[in-house]
């Protein structure tokens, strides 16, 4: 991308953001996340990929499955990660962070459901928090190793204190592998009854496991018995066995996937390949006797982001012929224009998309941009309201605050422009910035008012973080 920072508004990037377009950064620190593959795990500063459509998308086709899960949809969020690895995985709480290489590589929706089932697996059998209990038996078979090697260092065996410090950690490894690939056992089972109970088929859960074997198979990664024990997860041939023997005997086996649900699927998938991949492999891949709806959403990112404009609202033209009003359509063409310096031709179509979708907050948080980029005060009104409302229903979106700044330090609001600085820059993780700007906040703001208390909350976690960094030895920007 464009610019240095992707967790910046991007105010002046002529590159495209997905949909409404946010790229923000999900900081993980060390969290060991339970991934579906063997991949890494979960590293630092991830980039999230937000988009309306596609979180709408993942939002309708994990709903019923969330349901079987015993858990409510609404608590339930999936997020994309900007990563073209084939993984997902949870890190806490109930969120699910799917790759996008795992969007590029399922063949459909029914596979990305399989792996959307395995992750609730993991979230409704309490995992990640239950990996605490798992490090302690290791933990254990560590100090004990430690205090072995330390007696016989002074006995004057150093051979002896090595080999027990090694035999230590090789136990202690085993032990902790052991109790990862029974998490990971439970969660195929669990994500199996959930497919079932949805009524949806387990042909695509299998399917992507194949898709991971034959991943393994390329990276020589061994598949016989004696190498299991040094695995954090089942051998694949295994859980491919297993699952088929359940799956072909549940009644969903045959039931072909949602028609509905596969096409807004290829749309998605698309576009984001548009969004990730190099415009010259996008237009290989989608040449222009490509006339499909996949094909024109996947031509549109790649000619925007080369800056061919007049191309890329060709194809919003062409894909607005086929559906006038489709909401993500409008977003698209209202994208292009705003983002090729025209804010003010963008306004129709992003008004639309905003009223189409009941505000949904990504593109009412771009329709707000478009009206503040137009420059012009008469919109200024307008754009407060149609930001503090995207924000009042999804407050984690840091363009969003950025936007809303802007408008306040226009009308001379400086206190609240900085809690809305203050509020960007703790969900980037920018910690120095978040406490200064929440400080700023408090002295300008009435004391005990909600405004008040939410800088002085957002003062606290800062400097919390702070001092945490401090311990570790780290330092913030």
């Amino acid at each position: 991308m464009t610019d240095t920072d992707l967790a910046a508004p991007m105010m002046r990037a002529r590159l495209p953001r997905m949909g409404h377009h946010i790229v923000a950064r999900l900081n993980l620190g060390l969290v060991a996340g339970l991934s579906l593959f063997l991949a890494s795990a979960p590293v630092q500063a991830q980039q999230i990929l937000r988009d309306a459509e596609t979180e709408a998308l993942f939002a309708d086709m994990s709903a019923p499955l969330v349901r079987a899960a015993g858990l409510s949809p609404s608590n339930v969020k999936i997020y994309l990660i900007n990563d073209r690895s084939m993984n997902a995985f949870v890190a806490g709480g109930q969120t699910i962070y799917v790759h996008s290489g795992l969007i590029e590589n399922a063949d459909d929706a029914n596979q990305v459901q399989g792996v959307i089932a395995h992750e609730l697996g993991h979230i409704a059998g309490g995992h990640v928090p239950l990996a605490d209990q798992g490090m302690k038996p290791s933990i254990a078979i560590m100090v004990l190793s430690v205090i072995v090697g330390v007696a016989a260092a002074a006995s004057g065996s150093g051979d002896a204190a090595m080999g027990a410090l090694m035999a230590g950690q090789q136990a202690a490894l085993g032990k902790y592998l052991a109790f990862s690939r029974v998490q990971e056992a439970t969660a195929d089972a669990a994500g199996a009854k959930y497919l079932s109970a949805a009524g949806i088929s387990g042909r695509g859960s299998v399917e992507f496991f194949k898709k991971l074997q034959n991943l393994e198979f390329r990276y020589n990664i061994p598949q016989d018995d004696d190498e299991a024990y040094g695995r954090t997860h089942p051998l694949s041939g295994d859980r491919i066995t297993t699952l088929t023997d359940t799956y072909t005997h549940d009644a969903a086996w045959t039931k072909p996937s949602d028609p509905a649900l596969e096409a807004r699927f290829a749309r998605v998938k698309a576009k984001l390949y548009g969004f990730v991949a190099e415009p010259q492999q996008t237009l290989r891949k989608f040449p222009l006797s490509d006339q499909s709806i996949a094909g024109h959403y996947a031509r549109a990112y790649a000619y925007h982001k080369t800056s061919q404009i007049d191309k890329a609202l060709a194809e919003t033209t062409a894909l607005l012929t086929v559906a006038p009003h489709d909401p993500y359509f409008l977003e698209l063409r209202g994208q292009v224009l705003l983002e090729s310096g025209r804010p003010t031709e963008a306004l129709p179509p992003l008004r639309e998309a905003n009223a189409l979708t009941n505000a949904q907050p990504l593109i009412a948080a771009l329709f707000g941009h478009a009206l503040i980029a137009t420059e012009d005060r008469s919109h200024f009104d307008e754009a407060e309201r149609v930001l503090r409302a995207a924000i009042s229903r999804d407050n984690q979106n840091p363009f969003a605050w950025y936007q809303l700044g802007v408008i306040y330090a226009s009308k001379g609001d400086n206190a609240r422009a900085a809690l809305a600085s203050a509020e960007q820059q703790l969900l980037e993780n920018r910690f120095p910035a978040a406490l200064a700007n929440a400080e700023m906040a408090q002295n300008g703001l009435a004391q005990n008012t909600p405004d008040w208390l939410r800088a002085q909350d957002i003062a606290f976690v800062a400097r919390a973080a702070l001092e945490k960094d401090k311990r570790r030895g780290k330092r913030r920007p």
